[in-house]
């Protein structure tokens, strides 16, 4: 078995009409509600037309799918978030939470003093271990137990890009050959941030989104989406800094993977491991309701939630998640859901786009839409990339908009764009390939601010 056990997917493929079905679990209705588009593709997941097939499957196996023989794996955690490598059938160390790896240690018949010592040679004292030869200080027959039944790296560093602000693109090589891309981004005011990926590709067809040109190919995996971070500390530490922040804005959208994103998490604020602060670890999301409802429930970390649009009309178009989760629906559970949360602010992302949505009247109604919600807005320019014909807003135009919403009393952050010389910025990462997630047709009253670029 070369590939994930009931994991569910959703694709992009070729069909022979030219309109658009998106996932009936994530955008439709109670009635089908196909949206024509000017392309021949669908977003199904069903389609055999799948952009996976393309590529080498994987090579990982889920505990769920794994008999009573192999130590009963099922009951270190809920199936497909925990993986084992297909050679040798190794478990991936870094898919597990704490007391995970403390009960598959266990198993194997040593001390749970002994998975702590593993545990912080894997994520602490500036060890970040990746194999055997790192773990000084453990039981030799431990040692030689892990040697044979464990996997440290779940990742392959592929190139390391550096743009010219400092920021840096680090492209990794999954077990299926599929490529993920994690930025690192230094601060000067002492604070470093990686931004993870947490699928390849993404679904939600964004379209000022590069990622979102690709559809999805995967889930990534607790252990793929984790390695980032460590790999980002061993790599970088030492030239940028201790990195303090982790946001999950990367390509995908998390709470689409949710199970993992969170797992992945949990793992990364653990007190005894990359200590990272949960306030200091933010997971983005367009708009998947019943997923941040989960989300607020079971996580201490930090929500962001990509709006970028005041009306449904233009949300519908740039945002397509938008058709089955209205802006209402959104905005109202965070009100609800925020006053079960004490000193805790949503932070709302708004690409602005020359002509769409950054007008005074944009400006007003995002007031008028966020009062009652204890949040901070981050203002960001759009940064251009292949296909794309929209236009970033420009700085004046920015900073009134900013003025507007300060003014109101809203706390605001205009956010530079870094690293957008090697494609590293907001919403360049990732390379679509040939078959391509469709551009929707230009509402008629946009087409002047567009251009002959449409």
């Amino acid at each position: 078995m070369k590939h994930w056990m009931s994991m569910r997917r959703m694709a992009v493929g070729a069909v022979s009409n030219s309109t658009l079905f998106l996932p009936s679990s994530l955008l439709s209705s109670s009635k089908p509600n196909p949206l024509t588009i000017p392309f021949s593709f669908s977003l199904t997941e069903t389609s055999p037309f799948s952009i996976s097939v393309l590529t080498r499957q994987r090579r990982f196996l889920s505990v769920s799918s794994l008999t009573a023989d192999h130590h009963n794996l099922s009951d270190f955690g809920d199936g497909d978030s925990v993986a084992i490598s297909n050679e040798g059938l190794k478990m991936l160390l870094k898919g597990m939470t704490y007391p995970e790896l403390e009960k598959w240690v266990q198993s194997h018949g040593y001390r749970p003093g002994q998975a702590m010592m593993l545990w912080k040679r894997m994520y602490g004292n500036n060890i970040w271990a990746h194999h055997i030869d790192e773990l000084e200080g453990l039981n030799k027959d431990f040692k030689k137990m892990l040697n044979e039944n464990a996997e440290f790296k779940a990742l392959t560093q592929k190139e390391i890009r550096t743009a010219s602000d400092g920021t840096r693109k680090i492209l990794f090589t999954l077990e299926d050959g599929l490529v993920i891309e994690t930025v690192v981004i230094p601060c000067d005011r002492g604070r470093t941030t990686v931004c993870v990926s947490s699928q390849v590709g993404c679904a939600m067809n964004c379209q000022f989104c590069y990622t979102g040109r690709m559809g999805l190919r995967r889930h990534l995996t607790a252990a793929e989406i984790v390695e980032q971070a460590v790999f980002a500390r061993r790599l970088l530490t030492d030239e940028v800094g201790s990195i303090t922040n982790v946001v999950f804005m990367g390509m995908g959208e998390p709470l689409h993977n949710i199970d993992n994103v969170i797992k992945a998490a949990d793992i990364m604020v653990d007190e005894q491991g990359l200590q990272f602060s949960p306030r200091k670890v933010t997971i983005s999301t367009s708009g998947l309701v019943p997923q941040l409802k989960r989300f607020l429930h079971e996580s201490s970390c930090s929500l962001a939630v990509s709006l970028n649009a005041t009306t449904d009309e233009v949300r519908n178009w740039i945002m397509p998640i938008n058709r089955k989760y209205k802006l209402e629906l959104l905005l109202q559970t965070l009100r609800e859901e925020l006053c079960f949360k004490k000193n805790y602010k949503v932070l709302f992302e708004y690409v602005m786009l020359e002509g769409i949505n950054d007008s005074d009247g944009d400006a007003e109604r995002l007031i008028e839409l966020v009062k009652g919600i204890p949040c901070k807005i981050n203002l960001i320019s759009f940064n251009p990339h292949s296909g794309s014909f929209f236009k970033p807003t420009k700085d004046e135009r920015m900073i009134e908009f900013r003025n507007t919403l300060a003014g109101a009393g809203l706390v605001v952050i205009l956010r530079l764009s870094r690293g957008d010389d090697q494609m590293a910025a907001c919403g360049q990462l990732g390379k679509p390939g040939t078959i391509q997630a469709p551009l929707l047709r230009v509402p008629e009253q946009f087409q002047m601010a567009i251009g002959s670029s449409a």
